[in-house]
């Protein structure tokens, strides 16, 4: 390495992902790593993995390979998700000197020196039940934007998902301790949190403090003007917090909420905590308290199980719903999930057709919502610019 290394970042996957980079990124900062400009060849690369998908894995792969014949030099150091799950394979990529788990990426700085000292390059990966500890981050987007962590891990164990495995139990920072992370973001001339996590409902787990109580503390902090929620299970979406909403000083009107299939019989072999019908109750709560929210749906076709009946049924009950987009995603196989115990399988070519079916209701369904506001007036936080574009932004409601 150089007198001063430099280090290169790259994320995959999701929001919670950018919050933990950016810390991992300052963190080197402080010990004195500098981040590498364009162009310049890096000491270090540090890559944030996802593994949602078997495609987000493949992804992964390829472009650490990339990186190692595009830097051979560069010590490449793999986090996330993918690194989690799956750490032999990922350490057997060329190129890779350190492989760490979730909740280890705090302390790349740490075990990349230790490592580098006693030339031991095995994986420093926990196994999922030894993830308790939670790992605060937070990350600036663009000038006005910040991306703030208050919960990790996840309870839950849908049949389809690997995400449990991957970041361990839920657990979640304290109230001060997220709002003082707030209060900075603030100072340095942030305006907006988008608020992360992996299943961020459930903050406050085991203690007696809930969501609720956070967003009501963080609604107080000065010099924030927008906080953002983001994906929140609709069983842990209260009337109480969309009530907040409605009347809270900050937070916008704007949900993101995952229903993976309008079908209850799939929603049972998911093992998803709702039916159709609470889902239609809080879509229809919101539009009530809120009229003008956006409301964005996850949505999982060609899941096990989902025969042409039920995704029919599927179909039908999405497009009933007064929503204003759907994130569509092809179900994807993961070894070890007991999705794979479900014996009826959806091909490729079918799983493309239905994702084309709901990527094209998605798109009528923004397009009729953004008409409503034809000649209408509201507030918009501008965002930093890129060279040669026009200064942006988004509407309370999520409008660009």
């Amino acid at each position: 390495m150089t007198s001063k290394p430099k280090a290169l970042y790259h994320t995959f996957g999701c929001k919670l992902n950018f919050a933990e980079t950016a810390s991992v990124e300052k963190i080197f900062r402080e010990r004195g790593v500098e981040t590498a400009a364009p162009k310049e060849t890096p000491d270090i690369v540090v890559i944030n993995s996802c593994s949602v998908t078997a495609e987000a894995d493949r992804k992964c792969r390829s472009f650490i390979r990339s990186l190692h014949r595009r830097y051979p030099e560069a010590s490449i150091l793999v986090t996330g998700c993918y690194a989690q799950l799956k750490p032999q394979e990922v350490s057997e990529l060329d190129g890779v000197a350190l492989v760490a788990g979730v909740n280890s990426k705090l302390m790349l700085a740490d075990y990349l020196d230790r490592r580098m000292a006693e030339g031991d390059f095995r994986p420093e990966v926990p196994e999922a039940k030894d993830l308790t500890e939670f790992m605060p981050s937070c990350s600036r987007g663009d000038r006005t934007r910040y991306f703030l962590k208050v919960q990790d891990g996840c309870d839950y164990w849908c049949t389809y998902c690997t995400i449990p495995k991957a970041r361990g139990r839920s657990r979640s920072g304290t109230i001060a301790q997220i709002r003082e992370q707030a209060e900075k973001a603030a100072a340095e001339g942030g305006k907006e949190i988008v608020i992360t996590g992996v299943n961020i409902g459930d903050f406050g787990h085991g203690r007696e403090d809930n969501f609720l109580d956070l967003c009501r503390e963080l609604d107080r902090v000065d010099g924030i003007e927008r906080y953002r929620i983001s994906s929140i299970e609709p069983n842990l979406l209260t009337d109480e917090l969309i009530d907040f909403v409605g009347a809270s000083r900050a937070f916008m009107p704007h949900f993101h909420i995952p229903l993976q299939c309008g079908d209850d019989e799939v929603l049972a072999l998911m093992r998803r905590r709702y039916g159709t019908e609470l889902f239609r109750n809080k879509i229809e709560r919101v539009r009530r308290v809120l009229p003008d929210a956006f409301i964005g749906v996850d949505l999982i076709v060609g899941a096990r199980g989902e025969t042409p009946g039920r995704f029919e049924s599927s179909r039908a009950f999405v497009d009933s719903l007064d929503i204003s987009h759907l994130h569509v995603f092809p179900y994807s196989e993961r070894p070890g999930t007991r999705a794979l115990q479900i014996e009826y399988a959806v091909s490729q070519e079918e799983k493309h057709r239905r994702v084309g079916i709901m990527t094209a209701m998605s798109a009528e369904k923004h397009r009729r919502f953004a008409e409503r506001f034809i000649g209408t007036v509201r507030p918009v936080l501008l965002e930093h610019s890129r060279p040669g574009l026009p200064l942006g932004g988004f509407t309370d409601n999520y409008l660009r």
